[in-house]
């Protein structure tokens, strides 16, 4: 069981990546285009957290803090729709890779706005991602997919950004502003798809990826920022960097070039250390202040 508030946010965070990870397999699998996707998943998305929310009598939560809810909600559902529309527009792996550079917007934006310092071995961590993921660049290229990395590059401003705003207000309630993220991107999508002209295979995997696997991911990231410095939860969005490159490679046979191996095994090398080394400090202020544990 952990043991402490950096303990319980490193599960959490590293849980949400996993799941997130098989999102471009399932958007794949789904074989429709990006806004009738954006709209199924969203929509159903906000139907089992709003339900959720209802039950657990969650929604008048939103009055603590209205504004900066409104706010979080707007990015994460700017963040699912240029997501689909980013995978739908370049390879998986062009997408996952660009995403990584959420640490950056992070570091800069809880700087500018927090006044929250950044830990060396975070930064030096996100420079080694950073060289890992110029070796996929380099490899896969860029030429002919500029829409679909520009809306990658956004989502990972979104992300940076949302994560940023949850470490200033963790009072907001996850669960709610999720579910109403899901709402907006649906209401944004639904003038360009087509959600019922589909089969039942392909709303079976919408329906996983809208009632399951998003919902888990959103709220265990968005959680652990509670416990985590945003930089830090960021910087584990380059797991899905490789995970989500593994996934359409094993299963639809996206085949990514040998540079892209070297840089996923750079970045979950240097993940790796810098989780070890995470836990090694917070062991070492325990051992100081037994009585911060579970704190």
């Amino acid at each position: 069981m952990p043991t402490s508030h950096y303990q319980r946010g490193l599960v959490m965070v590293v849980l949400g990546v996993v799941f997130l990870s098989f999102d471009g397999l399932l958007i794949r699998l789904a074989h429709t285009d990006g806004w009738t996707i954006v709209f199924w998943r969203g929509l159903l998305m906000c139907c089992v957290l709003g339900l959720v929310c209802w039950a657990g009598k969650r929604l008048a939560m939103l009055s603590r803090h209205p504004v900066s809810s409104l706010a979080s909600a707007l990015l994460l559902g700017l963040i699912s729709s240029l997501f689909v529309l980013a995978v739908m527009n370049a390879k998986v792996a062009n997408v996952v890779v660009i995403l990584s550079t959420a640490p950056l917007f992070a570091a800069l934006f809880s700087r500018i706005f927090l006044g929250e310092s950044v830990a060396l071995r975070t930064l030096v961590a996100i420079a080694v991602c950073m060289l890992g993921m110029s070796l996929v660049f380099m490899g896969d290229g860029a030429m002919g997919m500029l829409a679909g990395n520009l809306y990658a590059l956004a989502a990972a401003a979104a992300i940076g950004g949302n994560l940023t705003l949850l470490r200033r207000y963790p009072a907001i309630d996850t669960m709610t502003v999720i579910a109403g993220g899901g709402l907006l991107s649906a209401a944004i999508a639904l003038p360009m798809a087509s959600p019922l002209t589909l089969d039942a295979e392909r709303y079976g995997v919408l329906a996983l990826m809208g009632l399951i696997q998003m919902p888990l991911a959103t709220v265990l990231i968005n959680s652990a920022t509670r416990y985590l410095p945003s930089t830090e939860v960021a910087l584990f969005y380059l797991v899905e960097t490789a995970l989500g490159t593994l996934w359409v490679w094993w299963l639809l046979g996206e085949t990514p070039g040998a540079s892209t191996l070297m840089g996923g095994a750079v970045v979950i090398t240097i993940l790796v250390l810098h989780a070890w080394r995470g836990l090694h400090l917070e062991r070492q202020r325990l051992e100081l202040y037994p009585e911060l544990v579970g704190k």
